[in-house]
């Protein structure tokens, strides 16, 4: 008998309503439940897994209006560089398409604070988006800095132009990369900072907000790390303390990989670390942190684990499996 721990999240069938050039090597698409019903309701920070085709499956953040259950929009850069995700939605998906979308999930939510700074990278406006709305629906002060290689690679412009000079462009090829120094550089007290983006981008503002108060930065990664993934792997016992099992996780296996194949399922998605869908309580044992989503201070807690990609430092890991 195989045990699914956790829920998994909701699975959407969903018909492709409309698809939008956005800018250079962008295009948002509108999904509607094929159904006919509504679409699950979601908050800003949220994205959702497109299963594009077997083995292809995505993460794209939700950059609609949230109380628009009639549809859900995201935006898609086509990567030149594309493992299969991007390529397939550019190239193959038209409207009317049928397509499989899992979520809505949320790992990047809006906290509560008295500002916010908003800090996008290229297709990493499409999670501000809506919390920008939030904020302006709030009555909450914020500001954006948004680069990108160029003014014609910038998506959705049109919708921040009536925010004035809250909203700052940053064209790579005009003014060099994101001025972090003068952006970050004094720490504010009371201010939320949201960053998505290029890793590079993510890395650079991490290190400036590290003088800032603790849980001030927010970060949203759909890669890992560099080097988030390496280290030496040797096998280790995993003992699944709700199942009753104990099993062997082998040096060229994933906890995941080991967990299913003793019949226990857990839900996934980006197998890398990154998206935080396979979140594990660790009753007992030392991590080995390899993902590329846990804060510096849930890694040194050594509560949870992302067994999609992690490994053990201890012997042994008794997990609430």
């Amino acid at each position: 008998m195989t045990h699914t721990f956790p829920r998994g999240p909701a699975e959407v069938p969903a018909v492709v309503a409309e698809i939008v050039p956005e800018a250079d090597g962008i295009k948002s698409l509108r999904l509607e439940p094929a159904s006919g019903d509504k679409m699950p309701a979601w908050e800003p920070g949220a994205h959702i897994d497109l299963v594009l085709a077997p083995g292809l499956e995505r993460q794209y953040s939700l950059c609609g209006d949230p109380t628009d259950l009639r549809s859900w929009r995201i935006g898609v850069l086509r990567e030149p560089e594309s493992r299969g995700g991007s390529a397939h939605v550019h190239e193959k998906l038209s409207v009317g398409d049928q397509i499989l979308c899992r979520g809505p999930r949320n790992n990047f939510a809006l906290t509560e604070a008295e500002r916010y700074l908003f800090i996008a990278g290229g297709i990493g406006i499409t999670p501000i988006l809506p919390m920008i709305r939030q904020c302006e629906a709030a009555g909450k002060p914020w500001n954006l800095f948004y680069g990108g290689r160029e003014e014609a690679s910038m998506a959705f412009r049109a919708e921040l132009t009536p925010y004035g000079d809250r909203v700052t462009y940053w064209p790579q090829n005009v003014h060099g990369h994101l001025d972090l120094p003068t952006i970050l550089g004094t720490p504010q007290a009371g201010t939320a900072v949201y960053c998505c983006g290029p890793g590079g981008l993510l890395d650079a503002v991490e290190q400036r907000c590290e003088a800032w108060p603790d849980g001030a930065l927010h970060l949203e990664r759909f890669r890992p790390k560099d080097g988030a993934l390496e280290g030496e792997n040797t096998e280790f016992e995993v003992v699944l303390d709700y199942s009753g099992i104990t099993l062997t996780v082998a040096p060229d296996q994933s906890i995941v990989d080991a967990v299913e194949a003793a019949g226990v399922h857990i839900p996934t998605s980006c197998r890398e670390g990154t998206c935080g869908t396979c979140e594990t309580v660790v009753l007992e044992g030392e991590p080995d942190h390899r993902d590329s989503y846990l804060t510096p201070q849930e890694k040194e807690s050594g509560e949870v684990i992302m067994p999609c990609c992690s490994r053990s430092c201890s012997k042994t890991l008794i997990l609430d499996l």
